[in-house]
C-alpha cells in the first residue's frame, strides 16, 4: 500500500518538475511565473482526466444499486492519487503565487518566508480551504465512515473534476496571448457548461438517485439523510456556486468586450478607407 501511495506522491511532483524543465526550452521568453503557472495547470489537467475516468468507471459499475454496489477505485483512487495530488497542489499553488509576485518586484518575495506563505493563504483562502476540506473530510469518509457503502456517490464526486482541464486550458490560452481567439471563446462556453453540470447540478442528481433507490421523492431526501451528510455536501457545494458566479461574471465581461467597437488606430484607418 505504501508503494502505491508513493506512486501518486511521485507522479504529480515529477510531472510538475518535468514541465518546469521543458517549457522554458520551448517558450524562451516566458518568466518563472509563466512557467510555474502553466506547469501547475498541465498537471492539474492530467489529474482531472484521471479522476474523471475513475469516476465514469465507478458510476457506471455501481448504477444498479447506488448504496451497496462496490468498485475498488472508489477507495483506492483517493488513497493512491487523490491525497497525494491535493497535498502537492497546495504547494504548487503557493509556488505559482510566489513567482507571480516575485516577477512583479515585490520586496517581500525575494525569498520564501512565513510572510509569503501567509500572503498566499490570505489571497487564496477559499482554494486552500477547499483542498484541506477534501483531505480532512472526504478522506476519512471514504476510508472509515461509509461502512463499505456509497461507492456510486464517491464516483460522482470524482466527476466534479471534468471541468478542470477546460479551466486550465483557458489560463494557458491567455498565457499564449490567445484570449481573443475563437478557441478561447468556445473553451469558455465549455467551462460554464461542464462546471454547472458536474459541480452544481451533480448534487441534486445524487440526491435524486438516493431517493430513487429508497423510493422517496427528491424533496424528502435531505430529511432522510444524516445532518452531517447534508452539511458536508453543502460545504462542498457552496464554493462551487461562488466560483460559478465568478465564471459567469467573467464570461459576461468578455462577451460585452467582444461586442464593443474596435477603437484601435488600425480600425479607424479601415473605417476611413470604407468611407472614402
Amino acid at each position: 500500500m505504501l508503494q502505491v501511495l508513493a506512486c501518486g506522491a511521485v507522479v504529480f511532483p515529477g510531472l510538475f518538475f518535468a514541465f518546469r524543465r521543458i517549457l522554458p526550452c520551448v517558450f524562451k521568453h516566458w518568466s518563472d511565473a509563466d512557467v510555474v503557472l502553466v506547469s501547475e495547470r498541465l498537471v492539474s489537467s492530467i489529474h482531472a482526466a484521471m479522476a474523471t475516468t475513475a469516476g465514469v468507471i465507478v458510476v457506471s459499475s455501481c448504477r444498479g444499486n447506488v448504496i451497496n454496489d462496490r468498485h475498488w477505485l472508489a477507495t483506492y483512487f483517493v488513497i493512491w492519487y487523490g491525497v497525494p495530488y491535493m497535498t502537492y497542489d497546495i504547494f504548487a499553488m503557493y509556488l505559482s503565487h510566489y513567482y507571480r509576485f516575485r516577477v512583479k518586484g515585490h520586496e517581500d518575495y525575494k525569498q520564501h518566508s512565513l510572510r509569503t506563505v501567509n500572503s498566499f493563504v490570505r489571497r487564496e483562502f477559499l482554494l486552500v480551504l477547499h483542498h484541506i476540506a477534501l483531505l480532512t473530510i472526504l478522506l476519512p469518509v471514504t476510508l472509515f465512515f461509509r461502512k463499505d457503502q456509497g461507492d456510486f456517490f464517491i464516483g460522482c464526486l470524482f466527476l466534479t473534476e471534468l471541468s478542470t482541464p477546460f479551466v486550465s486550458m483557458g489560463k494557458i490560452l491567455i498565457q499564449l496571448s490567445l484570449q481573443d481567439s475563437w478557441l478561447h471563446k468556445a473553451n469558455g462556453g465549455i467551462v460554464l457548461l461542464t462546471f454547472f453540470m458536474c459541480r452544481i447540478a451533480l448534487f441534486p442528481y445524487m440526491y435524486w438517485m438516493y431517493g430513487r433507490h429508497y423510493g422517496i421523492p427528491l424533496y424528502s431526501v435531505p430529511f432522510h439523510l444524516p445532518l452531517s451528510t447534508n452539511l458536508g455536501n453543502s460545504c462542498i457545494l457552496a464554493p462551487q456556486v461562488y466560483w460559478f458566479v465568478l465564471l459567469c461574471r467573467k464570461g459576461y465581461r468578455l462577451y460585452q468586450r467582444s461586442r464593443m467597437p474596435d477603437t484601435s488606430p488600425a480600425a479607424a484607418v479601415t473605417d476611413n478607407s470604407k468611407d472614402n
